[in-house]
């Protein structure tokens, strides 16, 4: 028979930053290639994703500035904390990708550190096109006018 397996605290690492400052496109869920105690630092959710970008490597994508704290029971095996990492898609979205980010303008941001139902390490990475000035200043007047709405609904 199947064990169930103990219900842990989920581990949400988000990049505020990213809708705000890009356009976001195509969704992609990447695993990462980590050491053992780089997870476990993700696991007690140790990890930033501030200023973090993807790139395309001879065929490989790799997550780059992925800031993931010292593991404090770590010895001399630890991880160095902002270390490229390489991130696990297909081949196919791989090319998807490389053809997409030729384009000026475009490029990969990771909006999401999560564990998944495994117990594996994911990322999910969106292609994006950076926002002009007026565009920043329009999400923020759409978010303002959606709280106003909010508030006038729990009025009545």
């Amino acid at each position: 028979m199947a064990e169930k397996k103990a219900k842990t605290k989920s581990v949400n690492i988000k990049n505020k930053r990213a809708s705000f400052d890009y356009l976001l496109l195509d969704k992609y869920t990447a695993g990462i290639v980590l050491t053992g105690t780089e997870i476990k630092s993700i696991r007690a959710g140790k990890a930033a994703l501030v200023d973090t970008f993807c790139f395309v490597h001879n065929g490989e994508v790799w997550v780059k500035n992925m800031y993931v704290a010292e593991y404090s029971y770590g010895s001399y095996n630890n991880h160095a904390a902002r270390r490229d990492r390489k991130l696990l898609l297909n081949r196919k979205e791989i090319r998807k990708l490389q053809q997409d980010m030729k384009s000026p303008g475009f490029t990969l941001i990771p909006t999401l550190l999560f564990i998944d139902e495994n117990g594996l390490a994911k990322l999910d990475i969106h292609l994006c096109r950076g926002k002009k000035e007026y565009d920043k200043r329009q999400t923020l007047k759409e978010k303002e006018d959606r709280r106003e709405m909010d508030r006038q609904f729990k009025k009545y």
